[in-house]
């Protein structure tokens, strides 16, 4: 089978943890054991990631250091954080191949995404990104930069940028060919570069594309058998945090939409994945959604939710 596998970015910084490089190599490796496991097994495998936490520090750094060095926009800081943590899923992946004496090699793609630039999300910014200031701090930065902030649920307040929808892959031709040749690729990392085209000339914007959305275009770009979704949960809930909450082994397109308008599955945990996974089904696809140590499980249907038409 050909299978997107799409990790989350707790997955390769748990939440909690210190977001050294060291910490990092150390979940990386484990994952990528897990990940060489199905190539082993015979499938052809994509990759594609997160990136909230490495690109919120990514911000962080920028803000602290921008008296010394010139801040980068959010498509730059996006790039960065794809080659950053591309270099470090490709090189832990590849050695976990190489220990099985497997011949595949892992390549990385940083990956441009063109999205919409008349979209209603530049008019409303919606997305979160880098972190949480008491409102003070939000005003004073947002007077230096212009930022957008808004505030959060925790009552503190984060810069918030539009999140439009990805239409295409800049380089869609290439990332087929790169597929087809056998290897593993690394792509749309953090949901791709975000772009827009203007008389045949790309420009980066000021956003960022949903990763989950961008995992479910890149399995039908490269005609993917399976939409493989590992996060920390184990399996999807209904009722999550109540006493009622049962975890799904399936759920149909049809419940799957009844819930997310219900707001079962809340915008900022389960219900992107959820989304991309029935975008993905009701194209011809296939998807799963479970924990990354349990992958081979959910791949054979033993473990996760299993999505069905």
């Amino acid at each position: 089978m050909r299978l997107v596998v799409a990790l989350g970015g707790n997955a390769l910084s748990p939440a909690g943890g210190d977001g050294s490089v060291e910490e990092m190599r150390s979940s990386l490796t484990a994952a990528a054991d897990v990940l060489a496991s199905l190539v082993a097994d015979g499938h052809s495998l994509v990759l594609t990631h997160g990136n909230g936490p490495q690109v919120g520090r990514l911000l962080l750094q920028q803000e602290r250091s921008a008296a010394d060095v010139p801040p980068m926009p959010m498509d730059v800081c996006g790039a960065l954080s794809q080659g950053q943590l591309g270099y470090l899923v490709a090189q832990a992946l590849d050695n976990a191949l190489r220990r099985r004496r497997l011949s595949a090699r892992v390549l990385t793609l940083v990956t441009q995404v063109v999205v919409d630039g008349r979209s209603a999300a530049f008019r409303r910014p919606s997305k979160p990104v880098g972190p949480s200031y008491e409102r003070p701090e939000a005003q004073a930065i947002s007077h230096a930069s212009g930022h957008v902030f808004a505030i959060q649920s925790d009552g503190r307040w984060r810069r918030v940028v539009a999140s439009p929808k990805p239409l295409r892959f800049v380089e869609e031709g290439p990332l087929r060919a790169l597929v087809d040749s056998g290897h593993v690729v690394v792509a749309a990392g953090g949901g791709g570069v975000p772009v827009v085209e203007h008389r045949g000339q790309l420009h980066g914007v000021e956003a960022v594309v949903d990763k989950d959305r961008t995992a479910a275009l890149l399995a039908a770009v490269v005609g993917a058998d399976l939409l493989l979704v590992l996060t920390e949960a184990p399996a999807v809930q209904v009722g999550y945090g109540t006493p009622t909450a049962r975890s799904l082994s399936t759920m149909t397109v049809a419940e799957a939409t009844g819930w997310l308008r219900s707001g079962e599955f809340p915008e900022g945990s389960m219900g992107p994945k959820v989304e991309a996974c029935v975008t993905f089904v009701k194209a011809g696809g296939a998807a799963a959604i479970g924990a990354l140590a349990d992958a081979a499980a959910v791949l054979r249907g033993e473990a996760g939710t299993r999505i069905t038409p």
